[in-house]
């Protein structure tokens, strides 16, 4: 059977992704990194999703970058943005931003595939609905994926890594939409930048998770603190 290495948040981007690579046919081997978030309730939602899929290789890896006092996701002398309603997300690179968190996570699953012999990675990267994140833009992973062709044992075999970005063109109605066609569990997701018992309703996650449910037609079946 083919096999893939799947990022696996907790999120609901990157849940729906893992369920589209399973429909697809893939031995996946979800990767989930802690890399010094301001919370570990997405991570619980991780290990919760590979649970329900019933998963039996799920790799965690610890990733030390509290020295990025730059993100508010991993700071906690910087607040996190809030805002009334997803209208007032700009177009600016906000404070969220982890510097260069996908090269580093796609540098560490490429290493897993060449490790457990998967010919690609998926990820749940969305340049739509999204808070201005560069790495999260199609640009990126064609650019990406030329590293991997030169800069891998697989690649320079002929045989180089794929990235496949599922969701990267979709709004976030179109992934909730896909997400409830593959029955993907939606309700064990975490969005929220806050690591709260409820999501808070109120960061760019929260908004832009709730705008989607919203336009999809579909009632978010997590709790929160309050909804725009």
């Amino acid at each position: 059977m083919k096999k893939a290495v799947v990022l696996l948040s907790g999120g609901l981007d990157s849940t729906v992704t893992l369920a589209h690579a399973i429909s697809a046919g893939y031995d996946v081997v979800p990767l989930t990194i802690r890399y010094g978030q301001r919370h570990a309730r997405e991570l619980k939602a991780a290990k919760d999703v590979v649970a329900f899929y019933k998963l039996k290789n799920h790799v965690l890896i610890d990733l030390d970058l509290s020295s990025f006092k730059t993100s508010a996701l991993i700071s906690r002398e910087i607040d996190l943005p809030e805002r009334a309603s997803s209208g007032e997300i700009g177009l600016e690179i906000p404070v969220t931003y982890v510097p260069s968190r996908n090269i580093i996570f796609l540098s560490i699953a490429a290493g897993l595939c060449e490790s457990v012999s998967a010919e690609k990675i998926f990820i749940g990267a969305n340049s739509l609905d999204y808070s201005g994140y560069p790495d999260c833009r199609p640009e990126f992973f064609e650019a990406f994926e030329k590293v991997l062709k030169v800069g891998t044992k697989k690649g320079v075999e002929g045989a180089s890594i794929k990235i496949e970005t599922p969701i990267v063109l979709s709004t976030k109605a179109d992934i909730v939409r896909m997400g409830k066609r593959l029955g993907a569990p939606l309700h064990l997701t975490w969005s929220c930048y806050r690591g709260g018992e409820k999501a808070c309703g109120r960061c760019d996650s929260c908004l832009l998770r709730l705008k989607g449910f919203y336009e999809a037609g579909f009632e978010d079946e997590i709790s929160y603190e309050a909804r725009a």
